[in-house]
């Protein structure tokens, strides 16, 4: 029993850790932290964090670097980190904390229809598990349309906590716009929360490779932050040339940037492997929902954030699309078991047979063998 609690406690962790980088993301950057900038702090934190795991757990196991691994690597930093993150945090910027971990859970999905396209997954529209699968991947796009075109009436409106940092943003963005509407641009925060759920999906399908040709999962880590924060901080620097004070750093910047390196990057991917390992990607992909429930009360309490129609019936869409698309692969994965089964008790049978026949035979050339004697 304390064997199967023990990875839904850490599973539990990671998506309160998750939500915590929503919500002090969402803070440091409606204080007028750039992005770009959070994202090379977040990078090179995350780098310093894990390079010593690589070092310490893999430095007598490590497989021979190639220039074909080491290019993989490079892709998985560009998708799976710079491309992924910076679209995520812009689109958190003109969005809400509710509106993006909503659309997170676009990302199986999305990585199921990459993979039917490259091939790598089959639909199987004729058993319940394919049907299933389907089904999902259309509602979790229509909740994910939802909640980036539809607005609504209002259900539930701010909570008046008196905290300093979300009080200093709410009145700012009071002063900005007085229907203290905080999405900032409604539908670009959205769609580019759904590209980088695109450009993460694109990730999850070149990792696998990486891991079977590189199987230090440490080591290309760090590699793949280092290289990340090498390419986020170019582009900081591109977009920032001329403001030096976007590097600087108060309080509240600093614990942003040390949390989400050492929190969101190093510390979840060491608890997401180890539960993979034990659980499977499917146990950790059913997590995801939990993310958005954490947040939305979070946002909601911290954030004076209000709650809409399209955002609450969006989110429903989201989920049931994502526990529907989660329980076709069940049950396909399942199908797939049951057949491996069957195809092996089918071969041990011939075999069985096989041999049943051999040793008759032998027993018949024996018999005739003997009877030959006999008449001689």
């Amino acid at each position: 029993m304390g064997k199967d609690l023990f990875p839904f406690f850490l599973m539990v962790l990671v998506q309160l850790g998750s939500a915590g980088t929503v919500i002090i993301s969402k803070i440091v950057m409606d204080d007028g932290m750039n992005p770009y900038v959070h994202l090379s702090y977040r990078q090179i934190i995350a780098t310093i964090s894990i390079a010593p795991f690589a070092y310490f757990f893999e430095r007598e196991t490590r497989p021979k670097l190639t220039l074909s691994t080491l290019f993989l690597i490079f892709l998985c930093s560009i998708f799976g980190v710079t491309g992924m993150q910076m679209t995520y945090l812009i689109g958190l910027k003109n969005s809400t904390a509710t509106i993006t971990t909503a659309l997170a859970n676009l990302v199986p999905a999305i990585t199921f229809l990459l993979a039917v396209l490259s091939g790598l997954e089959k639909v199987g529209l004729r058993s319940k598990g394919g049907q299933a699968k389907v089904m999902g991947t259309i509602l979790c796009i229509c909740g994910a349309m939802l909640l980036s075109l539809y607005h609504g009436k209002m259900l539930i409106g701010q909570l008046k906590i008196h905290w300093k940092y979300s009080q200093h943003n709410i009145s700012k963005n009071i002063i900005h716009d007085p229907n203290n509407n905080t999405h900032g641009n409604f539908f670009l925060g959205p769609f580019l929360v759904i590209i980088s759920g695109i450009v993460y999906s694109l990730w999850l399908i070149i990792q696998p490779r990486v891991s079977e040709r590189y199987a230090a999962p440490y080591s290309s880590t760090t590699l793949m932050c280092f290289m990340a924060s090498l390419e986020c901080t170019i582009i900081a620097l591109c977009v920032n040339n001329h403001d030096k004070n976007a590097w600087s750093l108060n309080p509240i910047r600093a614990i942003s940037v040390l949390y989400n390196g050492i929190i969101s990057s190093a510390l979840a991917f060491y608890l997401i492997t180890w539960c993979i390992k034990r659980k499977g990607p499917l146990y950790v992909s059913v997590f995801l929902p939990l993310l958005l429930v954490i947040s939305a009360f979070l946002s909601w309490a911290l954030l004076g954030e209000k709650l809409y129609v399209g955002t609450i019936v969006g989110s429903m869409l989201t989920v049931i699309g994502l526990y529907g698309f989660l329980w076709g692969k069940k049950k396909e994965m399942e199908c797939i078991k049951k057949e491996t089964e069957e195809k092996v008790f089918n071969s041990k049978k011939n075999q069985l047979t096989k041999i049943d026949l051999d040793l008759q035979l032998s027993e018949n050339s024996k018999h005739s063998f003997t009877n030959a004697q006999s008449k001689i």
